[in-house]
């Protein structure tokens, strides 16, 4: 599952980074483009996968963000989606706090539905090894600390030390909640598994 999702989530733009990254700090319209494409797949799944009420509105307002500060940014292209997704897990932490400060609204009533569908959703329900929402089931099931640390290891294709300085956390920390969230998720699908011969 991991290597799927690594695979669905990591496109590294590769040698053309410092060029693109140029371009779209002078506000080339192809360069922020081609910024946005390469990251909102992987910004909006990490948000998904997350939790976030409104992730493609989340995401948009974190990449808006991005491209405010982007004239400010150095660095090579691992240091850039280290950046975004600091902008992003900080944007989602500010997104909860908000909605925790005011009412929320009624849910989408059965029968109803979104308009043109939801990519990413059925995006993430061709990634799901056992079908059924399997995968939403087994994050849920992890503890928030487990969540963000996979989740910005394998959608954000962060290192240790990267996903350390994003959640606060000591990079020992970040392996050992890494560890535990992958063993937990093994558990899950033997069950699952089993679950599923025997029916």
């Amino acid at each position: 599952m991991a290597s799927t999702l690594a695979k669905a989530a990591a496109l590294p733009i590769g040698p053309g980074f410092d060029e693109l990254l140029t371009a779209a700090q002078t506000g080339a319209p192809w360069a922020l483009a081609r910024v946005y494409e390469e990251m909102a797949p992987a910004v909006t799944g990490y948000l998904r996968l997350r939790g976030a009420p409104e992730p493609d509105d989340t995401a948009s307002e974190a990449l808006l963000q991005v491209f405010r500060a982007l004239p400010r940014f150095t660095g090579d292209e691992a240091a850039f989606r280290s950046w975004v997704f600091t902008i992003v897990h900080r944007r989602l932490i500010d997104d909860r706090r908000r909605r925790g400060r005011r009412p929320t609204t009624a849910p989408l009533e059965a029968g109803e539905s979104e308009a043109g569908g939801n990519v990413e959703h059925e995006a993430l329900e061709a990634l799901d090894p056992l079908g059924g929402g399997w995968m939403h089931d087994a994050l849920a099931a992890l503890t928030d600390d487990q969540r963000d640390v996979l989740l910005l290891r394998i959608v954000g294709d962060l290192s240790v030390e990267e996903v350390a300085a994003i959640v606060g956390k000591r990079p020992g920390a970040v392996r050992a909640l890494q560890h535990r969230a992958l063993g937990q998720l093994r558990e899950r699908l033997a069950e699952q598994r089993i679950t599923t011969r025997e029916e």
